[in-house]
């Protein structure tokens, strides 16, 4: 796999660059490359890489640079990567099938979306849901996953106006992308459904955040009664995140 560019991140992190747009192709490349770091970290071969994180086409490694010179990480990237197919085609994450509520109490932008777009709510409704949707990355609020690509029949500018809060949980759309609020936040994306599956909890200790980069996400039309119930389940500890997981790409 071709790198575009390795770039210092201070003395302690590195940037790996390897795609130059946001898109499919660049989340595969993202995933495929993540994957292969993450292995070697936990087989030992990286020693002092400390953490990775992963960006719409870039991965960043974190590491003790009193174990670790920057070149020596540098080489030891480069040769780890440059076996792996420059066009990657394998699904490298995981696909989640993720309940969303899109009635009129939690899909409050709907009805303007049908409006806007010239399109039935059901319509609309159908459309998101039928879509399989990828990680992209993680950004914005711990946990928090940024979509794509949403039809472009759905697409559309932010709002003109953000909210000074929208509640967690929200399914929310924006030009060509999805995103899921963990967290009670301020925001300006159109909402369209609510999630009642955390995407964030500090108690997974290993990985807090539901989704990673390259994970595939397919939304089920959910009753505002079934999201009730999901969401008390979690809050009384007896749900388990794997119910919403259907496999390895």
């Amino acid at each position: 796999m071709t790198v575009l560019a390795f770039r210092p991140l201070a003395d302690r992190a590195v940037t790996v660059d390897l795609a130059d747009r946001a898109g499919p192709k660049s989340a595969r490349r993202i995933a495929s490359a993540l994957a292969r770091i993450e292995e070697a970290i936990t087989q030992g071969n990286l020693q002092g890489v400390e953490e990775t994180a992963a960006s719409f086409s870039s991965l960043t490694i974190h590491y003790d640079c009193l174990h670790l010179s920057q070149a020596d990480l540098v080489a030891k990237l480069r040769a780890l990567l440059a076996d792996l197919p420059e066009d990657a085609t394998e699904q490298a994450g995981r696909l989640w099938h993720l309940p969303c509520c899109y009635a009129p109490e939690y899909g409050i932008d709907l009805a303007s979306l049908a409006d806007t777009l010239s399109l039935p709510v059901a319509e609309i409704v159908a459309r998101h849901a039928a879509t399989e949707f990828q990680t992209y990355a993680l950004g914005f609020l711990p946990g928090l996953p940024f979509l794509g690509d949403l039809p472009a029949e759905l697409a559309l500018p932010r709002r003109a106006s953000p909210r000074t809060l929208v509640p967690a949980g929200s399914v929310a759309i924006a030009n060509r992308m999805c995103v899921i609020y963990p967290w009670d936040s301020p925001g300006g994306w159109h909402i369209v459904g609510r999630c009642p599956v955390p995407l964030f909890d500090p108690s997974r200790d290993a990985k807090p955040a539901l989704l990673s980069v390259g994970d595939r996400v397919r939304f089920l039309a959910v009753t505002a009664t079934e999201a009730d119930q999901i969401a008390a389940a979690f809050a009384e500890g007896t749900a388990d995140v794997t119910a919403f997981l259907q496999g390895a790409g």
